[in-house]
């Protein structure tokens, strides 16, 4: 069966972008209007979805059905198996009483919990956004804070707003490396692009997130920290985001940030110390005093984490675990029976069951090899594991929903659609081309998604109107960082994190004008570049052909491998070794 997309099905562009539109405008009335749980405005979301796809678009019923369960096993693996690692490694640090020393380590650099959502959120969150992404940033930052006596709810909206300005370099370098394959332009190129943008957004997040928290007045208080977090991550991701490349900048930018916070903290400190009025008294000793080894056996969890998941995000060590084991399938009646409004076929990937070589992997043997060294039984860390299963149980509902949504509002066509009619704005393109990967994240609640539906319609959107591709392409995945965080996949997770399943509105709420202010600032910095400081955009040359893997890639993928497990054995060594002796119980520090 072979079924021809209707771009226009009204024959008026507008009224169908219009149409196409409703789900997300619904999506939006569930969530802010009606407060509906997550979960269910997502499933009504889809369900709506498929009827407009069958209704408007002439889609084919089987079509729709097989979409929708593409995106569904596509939100399940790799996205709800990355998250489930994520969050199982952090419930094994909490079980095994390890994060309680991680609270005491963080509150002994600061007590203000202005500074504690800097390094957090913002330093420590980038650098799990560039190690991992797929939201557990924002798991386990949320996590954390609540751990140290935040607010859930400003928590989670902290880290998912925080969240904004390492995301497009996430996963390292994910969604740059897709952008690079459906826009054929090269990942350097886009790289730098970005490089020369977000920085700029860098700089003012601090500043933002301690302003949502404590108003403008307190925010000046502590201005050398904001500036010495923000300057220190800016300067390095542009650095290395010009220079090294995409894979590396969140992780750079992360760990300086937060190693110059914390060495401005050792010789400055605010006036006054801050914290919520509606929170409890402070149970954690600020104080606390603990061993390097009891410091380190803390945190090696998410040190063994950061190794493996750079080593995953390798391409040679992706090509070794591939060639011993991945299944490839297509969904059934998808294959070639989806062609575009010019009659060629629509490219439909098949499903990548690639077990080995996904990050989700990585994280999960990263939280196994941590049960013992967290002094925990595999009993117990089963019994961690089931309880994390029920955790995330309705999480996992809404992202599969989301996800299969998406699927099918790009098969139907009704994302070409939308995003045709913001292309016929002809010279206001360049402002509009961020919005393009705003709406693809919120979609998808990802940049890397976001990035293979727009990628390819904003490189020849800008040609047509005498844009540099490199700039709109770029543009789709800076745009895309400011719907991050009002994504219903990453409100679920966030709230997931917290224990605020049910009040998914709320959340959305909160964040959602952040999410339009921080879209409007991209939108005039592309503008700006397109017809103010054209100089800013790089030279480079378009890509001629792919890459192809070769033997010699993956059995350098196998050496990378020995050398991860090596290093890992190290740390775990290290850490058993100082903590052989007993443990010195932790004795606060009378001020």
């Amino acid at each position: 069966m072979n079924w021809k997309q209707q771009i226009d099905p009204l024959g008026n562009l507008a009224l169908s972008a219009l149409v196409a539109f409703l789900p997300i405008a619904f999506i939006f009335w569930a969530l802010i209007i009606r407060k509906m749980k997550g979960y269910l405005a997502s499933l009504l979301t889809i369900l709506l979805a498929m009827v407009l796809a069958v209704a408007v678009y002439g889609m084919p019923i089987p079509l729709v059905l097989s979409s929708t369960l593409h995106g569904a096993l596509y939100g399940l693996f790799p996205i709800c198996w990355i998250i489930l690692g994520a969050v199982f490694l952090y419930n094994i640090t909490v079980a095994g009483g390890q994060f309680e020393i991680i609270k005491h380590f963080m509150a002994s650099i600061t007590p203000d919990r202005r500074l504690q959502a800097i390094i957090i959120a913002f330093s420590f969150g980038a650098f799990l956004e560039g190690s991992a992404g797929m939201g557990a940033p924002v798991a386990i930052t949320a996590a954390m804070l609540v751990g140290l006596g935040f607010n859930p709810l400003y928590a989670a909206a902290v880290c998912l707003i925080a969240n904004t300005a390492p995301v497009a370099f996430g996963s390292v370098g994910i969604p740059i490396i897709i952008a690079s394959h459906v826009s054929d332009l090269p990942e350097m190129a886009i790289s730098q692009m970005i490089g020369r943008t977000l920085p700029l957004l860098s700089i003012v997040v601090p500043f933002y997130l301690v302003t949502i928290m404590a108003g403008v007045r307190r925010s000046l208080d502590v201005m050398p920290a904001i500036l010495v977090a923000g300057i220190t991550f800016a300067v390095f991701q542009f650095l290395t985001a010009n220079y090294l490349g995409p894979m590396l900048p969140d992780v750079i930018a992360g760990l300086a940030s937060l190693a110059a916070m914390m060495i401005l903290l050792r010789y400055w400190k605010p006036k006054s110390v801050w914290r919520f009025k509606e929170e409890p008294p402070q149970t954690t000793e600020v104080g606390a005093v603990y061993t390097p080894g009891q410091i380190l056996r803390a945190w090696s969890p998410f040190l063994i984490m950061t190794l493996m998941i750079v080593a995953w995000g390798l391409q040679p060590v992706k090509d070794a675990l591939n060639s011993v084991g991945t299944t490839k399938f297509m969904i059934p009646g998808l294959a070639n029976a989806i062609l575009k409004a010019d009659g060629s076929p629509l490219l439909i990937k098949p499903f990548d069951f690639n077990y080995l070589s996904n990050s989700g992997l990585a994280v999960m043997l990263a939280a196994l090899i941590s049960i013992p060294l967290m002094g925990m039984r595999f009993r117990d860390g089963w019994r961690t594991f089931l309880d994390t299963l029920y955790q995330l149980r309705f999480p996992a509902l809404t992202i599969a929903s989301v996800v299969g949504f998406a699927f099918v509002v790009n098969n139907s066509g009704m994302s070409v659609t939308m995003a045709m009619t913001l292309a016929g704005t002809g010279a206001l393109f360049p402002f509009f081309s961020p919005v393009l990967g705003w709406l693809g994240v919120f979609l998808t609640g990802s940049d890397s998604s976001a990035n293979a539906l727009f990628g390819k319609l904003q490189a020849t959107s800008a040609e047509a109107i005498g844009i540099d591709p490199l700039l709109t392409v770029s543009a789709n995945a800076s745009g895309g960082v400011t719907g991050k965080m009002i994504s219903p996949q990453s409100i679920a997770i966030g709230t997931a994190s917290v224990g605020l399943t049910g009040r998914e509105a709320e959340l959305f709420r909160f964040t959602v004008k952040h999410s339009f202010i921080m879209l409007v600032i991209i939108s005039i910095i592309t503008t700006l570049q397109a017809y103010v400081f054209p100089w800013i955009i790089p030279e480079y040359t378009p890509l001629g052909t792919a890459v192809t893997t070769t033997v010699s890639e993956a059995a350098r993928g196998f050496t990378y491998l020995l050398v991860l497990a090596l290093a890992v054995a190290l740390i775990v060594a290290t850490v058993l070794v100082m903590n052989r002796s007993k443990v010195r119980t932790a004795q606060p520090v009378n001020p």
